[in-house]
């Protein structure tokens, strides 16, 4: 696959997966396409070499997986790991608002958005709604994504805040609360009457949901010489993408490879599908039961293996370059980048860079480093949270993005291509 096509794939792939939920409806649609067989974690595995598969946590987290055809524990687990979620808003229980026959929806925010970009644009919701079902640990399941310019969270006008421009403090629970419409007493907007009708179900059957928002506007190729990927949710979809393509398009069938979609990375990943979970030990483990490792084997397998946690790193900004290291000054388009921190918020170390560098130098594909400023705190990501739970040598890398945790954010082509190129390289290494 060309640079041009992978970044249209891409931007294709995140405008149809608003939500994490939706990431995972269409990886599983790409794998089934692609001969991978779904296995459910409450049946027994009966996996053969040579074959694809994967399993789902909790509707928002997938691990993909392609057995090789060397012995597990003498060449160990190849892995790829990243995150579906991305910082935004959830609709909250009860929701409805009205103030002076304006429609409001009360939302909560998820993870750490740059609030101000989600203002005076088109919006809607997806998520998962959960029915009255057969029993109460049975309830009908459905997914949606509303196809409809339904919210908009308008902004003062500059006339009533005329310190705007100067940067003004946005309240979360006052500021952001989306409109939806303008009604009187008897028809007030129900967002349950919405998910009844749009489902066809009974209004008062419905008894719970996980509903978010997103924007509505398309991702784009931009730039004078199309370089640049403008879309919302590049973290992390862009390092999931890449990871994924590269499973589905790896012709070496030595190595047991795996690619991982966690959730809940923005905030903090204490849940079951989450990187701070057994969610990853448990499936390699069954993995290598079902394949007849014994437990010393298994063990020999961890040892051996390797993990990418493939996050999105951050590009040094035209406008503000005095917020970069002095000596470490990552752009866009000049290649992956490897994440390095003192305080291993990151897990890379001289030995996991060294594995990385030379798979990189023999493959020609360029490679920056990032590390913070020294008086600044940086974030962290999947990688120390995973290791704490599964002693597995790592790195941390991602593609440099600007805008990042912005409803739109912004990215290169030449960097989606070869971080695509770098997780197949580990794959077949």
């Amino acid at each position: 696959m060309n640079k041009q096509k992978l970044a249209k794939d891409l931007i294709k792939f995140i405008d149809e997966s608003p939500s994490n939920y939706f990431a995972c409806i269409n990886a599983k649609e790409i794998l089934n396409k692609n001969g991978f067989t779904e296995l459910s974690e409450a049946e027994e595995w009966k996996l053969k070499k040579g074959e694809k598969y994967y399993v789902t946590i909790n509707d928002s987290g997938i691990i993909a997986f392609t057995i090789g055809t060397d012995k597990i524990y003498k060449s160990g687990y190849r892995i790829a790991a990243s995150h579906t979620d991305s910082p935004g808003f959830l609709i909250k229980p009860n929701p409805e608002m009205n103030k002076k026959d304006y429609d409001i929806l009360n939302t909560e925010v998820y993870g750490g958005p740059i609030l101000s970009t989600w203002f005076d644009r088109p919006l809607s919701f997806s998520g998962r709604v959960f029915v009255e079902g057969d029993s109460a640990f049975k309830p009908k399941k459905y997914f949606i994504n509303y196809d409809k310019d339904l919210f908009i969270i308008p902004s003062l006008c500059i006339h009533q805040n005329r310190g705007v421009n100067d940067g003004v403090a946005i309240n979360a629970q006052k500021d952001t609360l989306p409109l939806v419409s303008i009604s009187k007493d008897k028809n007030k907007f129900s967002l349950t009457a919405l998910l009844a009708k749009e489902l066809k179900v009974k209004e008062n059957e419905i008894l719970s949901y996980d509903l978010s928002l997103h924007s509505r506007e398309k991702g784009c190729i931009l730039g004078a010489n199309d370089e640049f990927i403008s879309v919302g949710r590049l973290d992390n979809l862009a390092a999931f993408h890449a990871s994924l393509n590269s499973l589905i398009d790896n012709k070496d069938k030595k190595n047991t490879c795996v690619v991982v979609g966690y959730d809940n990375e923005e905030i903090g990943s204490h849940t079951i599908q989450g990187a701070d979970s057994p969610t990853l030990a448990n499936i390699l483990g069954r993995i290598s039961n079902a394949m007849d490792l014994t437990l010393e084997e298994h063990e020999q397998a961890i040892a051996k293996s390797f993990v990418i946690s493939n996050d999105a790193a951050h590009s040094i900004h035209p406008n503000y370059l005095e917020k970069a290291d002095p000596t470490n000054e990552p752009k866009i388009n000049c290649g992956p980048v490897i994440k390095m921190a003192a305080n291993k918020s990151y897990i890379t170390d001289g030995y996991s860079r060294a594995v990385i560098e030379k798979i990189a130098k023999d493959a020609k594909i360029p490679l920056q480093i990032f590390v913070n400023r020294s008086d600044v705190r940086g974030g962290s990501t999947i990688g120390p949270i995973q290791q704490s739970q599964i002693r597995i040598q790592g790195i941390d890398i991602g593609s440099p993005l600007l805008s990042m945790h912005s409803v739109r954010e912004l990215g290169g082509v030449e960097d989606h291509y070869n971080l695509y190129k770098l997780i197949s390289e580990l794959f077949k290494n």
